[in-house]
């Protein structure tokens, strides 16, 4: 590799699986000696430099007022989330062509408001950093990244359909692999509902100097690009991706957190252990939480719960430990399932640690992630809002028992961990923007077909 220390300005979106993700990638720059920072949102604020980067933050919106008698340190995520879930967890019951316009629609509106809003203060951090590499691991554009001067990689932490192709199903869709007249119907359901605000954020995007968006898209490909997510679960027999693609299997970091202080009878072996997570928006439905809790109190399992912001609102029953947050990169690998919204985030680590899984989608690619899973032999989907307390009862029984898709399971952990997708991703990123020959490259051996 090159000696010449270089500067990289990673920009994630402000959720923890992307975030994460970055921050693995980046610690692996670091220790080879580069200068990383990033342009995180500023609910990151001091988070980042205790772990040895640089912050040069953003804002996404106007800063709230807080409310009388309210000061600034109670304006926390937690009630963010709990505010938002009572407004939109009705959603979550509709199909997904209905989510498009009720869930899917207004995602978009938000992020494209924050795009505008953060630009004048990304061209600044850019002329203060003057970075070599920018990186960014979202779903929407943000022109001055690509208007820099300076090479862009693109990572992708969401489902992989979201880049598309005519042989896969539409993204957010969670449809079969075989449903094309079901991928047809939903794509015009996406064009009716989306047509509008993509054209109009389009055409902001090249007004300020960026190049026109893929149709139907809202973020540029770049010098570079990456996704995260095993090949066990890949679409590339039949959406292959060009050379400048790169798979990360999986891109689960060394975390700094303890071990979580389990119950002696979770780890001695005595019965089964469930891993139970659906996700900061997913554990805020109280009612979807406390219906997941009631049917598996009745089985001779013991089970980690991820409790989520309405923590104290909620009990467990007996066989059940948990708490608000959790070391979930620690407590994955003593599980032997684990019960998910798939997100992309859990979905990738259960894999990576070889755990089949029980997938409860809500929203976004979380259909997706589920309908892979469940398509591709690794776990079983339900459905979130209409599965019986005697189905989720008897697919967690069913698994358990399933000596073969454990194996497979297991198996396919040991592969995804033998491809070591957060080193693979900061030797790309350390690659790119250099003189062939001058270092680890873009082409040394990732291909995102491999």
């Amino acid at each position: 590799m090159t000696d010449a220390r270089r500067t990289f300005l990673f920009m994630p979106e402000s959720a923890y699986g992307p975030t994460n993700n970055c921050i693995g990638i980046a610690n692996e720059l670091v220790k080879q000696g580069h200068r990383v920072v990033f342009a995180a949102e500023r609910s990151w604020q001091g988070k980042l430099t205790a772990l040895g980067f640089e912050e040069d933050l953003v804002d996404l919106a106007p800063a709230a007022e807080p409310a009388e008698g309210e000061d600034e340190a109670e304006q926390d995520a937690g009630q963010f989330w709990k505010d938002y879930i009572k407004e939109v967890a009705p959603e979550f019951r509709k199909t997904t062509a209905e989510q498009l316009e009720t869930v899917t629609l207004p995602i978009w509106e938000e992020l494209v408001n924050g795009a505008k809003f953060c630009e004048p203060q990304l061209k600044a951090i850019i002329g203060r950093v003057q970075p070599d590499v920018i990186i960014e691991d979202n779903v929407l554009a943000f022109p001055a990244l690509v208007t820099a001067g300076v090479p862009f990689v693109r990572i992708v932490s969401c489902n992989p359909l979201e880049v598309p192709g005519d042989d896969i199903a539409p993204v957010f869709s969670g449809l079969g692999k075989d449903d094309r007249e079901g991928w047809a119907a939903f794509r015009a359901e996406y064009e009716r509902t989306h047509r509008p605000l993509w054209e109009s954020f389009n055409a902001w995007v090249q007004e300020q100097g960026a190049p026109p968006l893929p149709d139907l898209e809202f973020i540029h490909t770049g010098d570079a690009n990456l996704y995260v997510y095993p090949e066990e679960l890949d679409y590339t027999d039949v959406r292959p991706l060009d050379e400048s693609w790169h798979r990360l299997d999986s891109s689960v970091r060394e975390t700094e957190q303890a071990p979580a202080d389990l119950p002696a009878s979770f780890t001695d072996g005595s019965r089964p252990l469930v891993y139970f997570s659906l996700g900061s928006l997913g554990s805020a439905d109280v009612e979807l939480m406390q219906r997941v809790i009631a049917a598996l109190a009745e089985l001779p399992v013991n089970v980690i719960v991820s409790k989520g912001p309405l923590h104290d609102e909620f009990e467990l029953a007996d066989n059940m430990w948990g708490a608000e947050f959790l070391p979930q990169t620690k407590l994955l690998p003593l599980a032997d399932l684990v019960i998910t919204h798939g997100g992309n985030n859990t979905t990738t680590e259960a894999m990576h640690f070889g755990k089949p899984m029980i997938l409860l989608p809500l929203f976004w690619d979380q259909y997706d992630n589920a309908q892979r899973v469940d398509e591709q032999g690794y776990g079983r989907r339900l459905d979130t809002y209409g599965f019986t307390a005697d189905e989720l009862r008897a697919a967690v029984t069913e698994i358990l028992a399933d000596d073969a898709l454990r194996a497979r399971s297991e198996a396919a952990g040991v592969a995804i961990r033998s491809r070591h997708g957060v080193a693979k991703a900061a030797e790309i990123i350390a690659g790119v923007g250099l003189p062939v020959g001058a270092g680890v490259g873009v082409g040394s051996g990732a291909s995102g077909a491999e």
